[in-house]
């Protein structure tokens, strides 16, 4: 029984635990509004379905390094006067948040606030053990909606008319009117969930968590599967819209709207998530490629 605890916790765990509960009873009774309001209402929409999955894998990576908390610290490793200046910014942030009902700020404020508390507590070190947590909240915060309406509209456009250009070619009746596509006797709209920019930001931070993972200290790998994401996201959006397209040709339109839609919403995610894998495949290749060249050269 003893061993399981300190597997779970590392030795040290209860004082530590103690010591930190101020900050942590705090930081709940700041947020816990925040997070109820998230989950009463902008959770509910699809294009925010994936916020509670960002939280979860924070927490997770939280988790993953917690005996970096319990670990002795000194004063002299620590950065106050950094770690006040970030914290009173977030608390600010959050406080106009909070006054003129601004999401994008009250989500915000809390990398800024807990980047201060770590900075205060534990110094830079902190902030280098836990910045992709921190970074990786950036993808629950909701974008304001001109962004999201000049972006989506444009990929609607492109992936609709790549999804006619290829179902065309392969022999299918189908036509498009600006994201409307016309197979048979059936009408899909391409909707904002198919090709949008919130798919767009949900499949970044797929690849980006992939790269967290994978912890690949290959410069090369590591940025150019970051560019190559938009495309794969792109690839994957065609799919799952010619996907729809097929089961309703062949199905109908209960079919395509039905379990079918939720399932090509899954589809969507598998496929990107197999593209991003094949093609760290490729150019852990090329780099493998290069760097025997440069070897025997």
């Amino acid at each position: 029984m003893k061993t399981l605890a300190n597997n779970l916790m590392p030795e040290g765990w209860l004082p530590a635990l103690v010591r930190t509960s101020p900050i942590l009873l705090g930081l709940m009774l700041l947020y816990a509004v925040v997070y109820q309001n998230l989950y009463l209402t902008t959770w509910n929409d699809q294009d925010q379905a994936h916020g509670p999955i960002i939280v979860m894998v924070v927490l997770y990576l939280f988790w993953m390094d917690r005996a970096f908390f319990f670990q002795s610290n000194t004063a002299e490793k620590r950065a106050p006067l950094s770690g006040w200046l970030v914290l009173v910014t977030g608390l600010l942030l959050y406080l106009v948040g909070r006054v003129f009902e601004v999401l994008i700020f009250e989500l915000g404020s809390q990398i800024l606030v807990l980047a201060g508390v770590f900075l205060i507590t534990r110094g830079w070190a902190g902030i280098r053990k836990f910045w992709f947590a921190l970074f990786f909240l950036v993808f629950m915060i909701p974008l304001p909606g001109f962004i999201v309406d000049a972006v989506t509209l444009p990929m609607k456009i492109a992936v609709s008319y790549v999804a006619e250009y290829i179902l065309y070619g392969l022999g299918y009746p189908i036509a498009r009117s600006g994201v409307v596509l016309q197979i048979g006797q059936y009408q899909l709209l391409v909707a904002d969930a198919c090709a949008g920019l919130h798919t767009l930001v949900s499949l970044e931070a797929l690849g980006l968590l992939y790269l967290n993972i994978i912890r690949s200290h290959s410069v090369f790998r590591n940025i150019t599967l970051t560019i190559l994401i938009v495309p794969i996201s792109f690839t994957a959006n065609v799919i799952r819209v010619m996907t729809l397209t097929l089961i309703t040709y062949y199905f109908g339109d209960a079919a395509g709207q039905g379990f079918m839609h939720g399932f090509a919403g899954m589809l969507l995610f598998v496929v990107a998530l197999m593209l991003i894998i094949w093609i760290d495949s490729i150019l852990q290749f090329i780099e493998k490629k290069f760097r025997s060249r440069k070897a025997t050269a």
